[in-house]
């Protein structure tokens, strides 16, 4: 069984993964996040082969306007999808004009088709919150995680055994602190319930995985004002020379090239872990 995956768009512009599900009779094409207008998402998926009516599942992570753009609610193809979004998002969803016959309210799991199993964790962001999600499709295993405040135990201990990991690398620290933006933007990106800097996210991953089975690491949602994908290079060079050969850095303006993953086949899914306990503390990183 494998996956395949590219990120259409990250940052906040908008964000949009394309996550192809191989499997008989027919791949199932899924999208995490709709950031980018149906137009600017059917033009990026077109290199691929693929357009809107080959999507039938889009996952929300949350309803921020770079991760859910309201031109999808005047979309005639958007009826054709199953928008899955995290309960404490309805009302947004509601307000912003979506039909409630098409959204699929989602809390820890849920399943697409037979071989696919999807657990959900909520990620400190905001208000609401953000969802992580584990993709297990058959033996393969995909953590996405973007928006992240900080890493919550309860993200360590979802995210083991990953075949592939896509997680927000959002600034650098002092690019961040150095520019001109206000005092409170600062406070809300670097206090907790904004986002990663660079080193919170290669901490994470190495905490996560160690980084040793990772057949492919992508980074999400780089700032353009505050980031730079070369500090990030230098950063794995140095601390993670491992990782090099798996890294792929997304960026706003066009997708990543297709990334391919295999995994075991006869590995659990998620729904196997039901009742584990957590073995580790809250890690702010």
């Amino acid at each position: 069984m494998s996956l395949s995956l590219s990120v259409l768009g990250s940052g906040s512009g908008g964000n949009c993964t394309l996550v192809v599900l191989h499997g008989e009779p027919e791949p199932r094409n899924i999208l995490i996040d709709a950031g980018l207008s149906p137009r600017e998402t059917a033009k990026r998926l077109g290199p691929f082969g693929l357009g809107l009516e080959d999507v039938s599942d889009i996952l929300l992570t949350h309803t921020d306007g770079d991760h859910f753009h309201r031109g999808w609610a005047d979309c005639k193809l958007s009826g054709n999808f199953t928008w899955r979004i995290d309960r404490r998002h309805m009302g947004r969803a509601c307000r912003a004009g979506f039909s409630m016959r098409n959204i699929e309210p989602f809390s820890k799991q849920f399943r697409l088709g037979d071989r696919t199993c999807i657990e959900t964790t909520p990620l400190p962001h905001d208000d609401l919150a953000t969802a992580g999600f584990l993709i297990c499709h058959g033996g393969v295993r995909l953590g996405f995680a973007t928006d992240v405040g900080r890493v919550p135990a309860a993200l360590l201990e979802l995210f083991t055994d990953l075949d592939a990991l896509a997680v927000e690398s959002n600034y650098d620290r002092a690019m961040q602190q150095a520019s001109n933006r206000p005092a409170f933007l600062k406070r809300r990106i670097m206090g907790g319930l904004g986002h990663l800097s660079n080193e919170q996210a290669l901490e994470a991953v190495l905490a996560m995985t160690g980084g040793r089975s990772l057949q492919q690491l992508v980074l999400l949602h780089l700032s353009r004002q505050c980031n730079d994908p070369q500090l990030v290079e230098r950063l794995y060079a140095t601390e993670a020379p491992h990782l090099l050969g798996c890294l792929t850095i997304s960026n706003q303006f066009a997708p990543t090239p297709m990334l391919h993953v295999t995994g075991i086949e006869g590995r659990a899914d998620p729904s196997d872990r039901a009742g584990r306990q957590l073995n580790f503390l809250e890690m702010p990183l």
